[in-house]
């Protein structure tokens, strides 16, 4: 069963999204969030995981899970198909970053994205005063683990959407003690967007 306890970003994207909605979760993990949803939000939700071991452990919550790779696309969906696409701890470490983008916003009326701000302070003072890759709460890989290959700041990805004219709706940024409101891109460690096309 899932645990009692909600970490904030999934409690953000919990408030997100409008009860009865049809939520798509790509990277999905053990399926925490998705169970949430359907639980609380009476969502009718799908999950897309690669690994094995998590698919599992979503089977075990009740949630409706496929085996697949985010990089191969989602052919299979036809455009709108969801109310709402989740990407939350999974874009920054696909391979095909635009493409997987371009699919998620023809699949889902809005994308929620949540990845790690690469320009946090912690990980900025890691690499100016010790010289090594920054492992910090919401970067815990050592270089030679981690599974992100995109390595972007909360600027960044604001930047990109502007590029290609995606629409920003929402952005909430958090650290260990809450919203952060001023100077995201040093002190969050944690970007929350909701975008459309």
């Amino acid at each position: 069963m899932p645990s009692e306890e909600i970490s904030l970003d999934h409690q953000i994207i919990l408030g997100l999204i409008e009860p009865q909605s049809s939520v798509l979760d790509l990277g999905c993990g053990t399926g925490e969030l998705l169970y949430r949803l359907i639980k609380e939000k009476k969502v009718r939700g799908q999950g897309v995981e690669i690994d094995n071991r998590a698919i599992y452990a979503c089977v075990a919550k009740g949630v409706n899970v496929l085996h697949g790779d985010i990089d191969s696309g989602l052919a299979d969906y036809e455009d709108n198909s969801f109310d709402y696409l989740i990407l939350n701890q999974s874009l920054q470490q696909v391979l095909h970053l635009e493409t997987v983008l371009k699919d998620a916003l023809r699949v889902g009326r809005k994308v929620i994205i949540g990845f790690p701000n690469f320009a946090h302070y912690r990980a900025r003072l890691r690499l100016a005063f010790a010289g090594k890759a920054p492992v910090t709460s919401s970067l815990p890989y050592q270089w030679y683990e981690t599974p992100n290959l995109h390595f972007l700041s909360v600027a960044d990805f604001v930047d990109y959407c502007r590029s290609r004219h995606f629409k920003i709706e929402r952005k909430i940024f958090i650290n260990e003690r809450g919203v952060i409101r001023f100077f995201p891109n040093v002190f969050a460690q944690i970007g929350i967007f909701q975008i459309s096309a």
